[in-house]
């Protein structure tokens, strides 16, 4: 599309109109949008057209229409976060840092994107803005808690979105929707001006439909913002160029352990075919993931409900019901189990470190088991009954326990639901997950 657009075979108004035109069609079933910013999308697309009328030089995303998850501030609008609870606050004065990376590449902001009420859930069936539908299959799930930012790309109104990934809710919507997802390393790419939910897991990061569109959106969002205390201050290092240098010396290892017992027949399957495709033939485990999981659950609802306590104390009902319990248990936890979880948290990063110095990509599956028809209450997993829900981060909250970068690869089974499969790097070794995406991309 940029391409295009710089080339003068296409121009951004164009782009735009055809991006509304196709949400206006497609999202009455989907149910992705919270907002569409026509006014706003094409005014900004005006503005490109007359740059490259005068000969000015253009941006690597120029003219390209991209949305966000609605808990990134944009100018002008009141960020939801998937909550009534917000419905009345102001609009934000700017962009959040993201939001303004990316439109000063050249992208254009169409709209705000469905999600569970603040990040809090993992299938997008919001209760006050209604489920998110899989565009696979509208009956079913997108995943969550990002499940609006994956759908929108799925179903082809727009191609490049933001999300958010806490334990997985940038991974597992795009596993269940066929798209790719990248949560970057733990403090890469800035979060201001994005609504926390635990400030010391959340993470942003981009979805596309394919590979390279997902490296050149990364590469747009990365640089230093003094306004995240959290973020890492090192230069920007662009993983376009090594989308076609291949695995090299690169020793990537499948996860075994709770990642093969928590997943499908057909989840590990998929997994082994891959790794199969691009001579990955050994296993190796992480010490104690069923802890670290549990251990990250503690950390998580008490932080998020640090961050919430005020509107819980005063407006309880105006909580969705599916996050309010959580959110109110995350309240009552007593700090002696907060500082155990941390304490297991530093340990559980030491011993994953001395892992990754033997191994230099992880690969494991995304999903236990495929998108769950909405408002299913229990599924079949191995011959046993069980709630799907919690089963969903199962295999991507490790990951995030320590903040390691990885990247959802989806993973196409013709006539069934997408599954798809993590590729994890050491912290800030996001070049290294691309290489071997893009391996694994070619040998498919």
């Amino acid at each position: 599309m940029a391409d295009a657009v710089r080339a003068g075979r296409s121009t951004a108004t164009g782009l735009v109109d055809a991006a509304l035109a196709r949400i206006a069609a497609t999202d009455p079933t989907i149910n992705a949008f919270t907002a569409v910013l026509a006014e706003r999308a094409l005014a900004e697309a005006a503005g490109i057209d007359a740059a490259r009328a005068a000969g000015a030089p253009l941006g690597p995303l120029a003219g390209v229409p991209f949305a966000v998850k609605n808990l990134f501030d944009l100018s002008g609008s009141t960020t939801l976060a998937g909550s009534r609870v917000r419905a009345g606050r102001p609009a934000a004065t700017q962009d959040a840092f993201a939001v303004a990376a990316l439109r000063r590449a050249g992208a254009i902001v169409v709209g705000a994107l469905n999600m569970d009420e603040f990040a809090c859930g993992i299938t997008t069936e919001n209760t006050h803005y209604g489920p998110t539908r899989n565009p696979r299959d509208p009956s079913r799930i997108a995943g969550g808690s990002s499940g609006g930012s994956a759908a929108a790309v799925a179903a082809g109104m727009v191609p490049l979105s933001l999300g958010t990934d806490t334990g997985g809710s940038i991974r597992a919507p795009a596993a269940m929707c066929g798209i790719w997802g990248l949560k970057p390393t733990f403090g890469r790419l800035s979060r201001s001006g994005v609504v926390p939910f635990a400030w010391s897991f959340d993470h942003v990061g981009p979805l596309a439909a394919d590979l390279p569109d997902l490296a050149i959106a990364y590469d747009a969002l990365q640089g230093r913002d003094a306004a995240d205390p959290g973020q890492v201050d090192r230069p920007v290092e662009p993983v376009t160029p090594y989308l076609g240098r291949g695995i090299g010396d690169l020793r990537v290892a499948m996860l075994g352990g709770w990642f093969a017992a928590n997943a499908s027949a057909e989840a590990r399957a998929v997994l082994a075919t891959a790794a199969t495709r691009i001579g990955a033939r050994r296993t190796v485990e992480l010490p104690r993931t069923e802890d670290a999981r549990a251990a990250m659950n503690v950390v998580v609802m008490s932080e998020a409900a640090a961050a919430l306590l005020p509107d819980l104390r005063e407006r309880p009902r105006d909580f969705d019901p599916m996050t309010r319990p959580r959110l109110m248990a995350g309240a009552l936890l007593p700090a002696v189990h907060v500082a155990a979880a941390q304490r297991f948290r530093a340990w559980y990063r030491r011993r994953v470190a001395e892992v990754l110095q033997d191994v230099d990509v992880l690969l494991a599956p995304a999903l236990p088991y495929p998108a769950i028809p909405i408002g299913a209450t229990a599924i079949d997993f191995e011959g046993r009954s069980i709630p799907p829900r919690p089963m969903y981060s199962a295999l991507t909250a490790p990951l995030s326990f320590i903040g390691l970068p990885v990247i959802a690869m989806p993973v196409e089974r013709p006539g069934r639901l997408p599954l798809g499969i993590q590729i994890a790097a050491r912290p800030f070794a996001e070049a290294d997950a691309f290489r071997v995406a893009a391996a694994l991309q070619e040998g498919a």
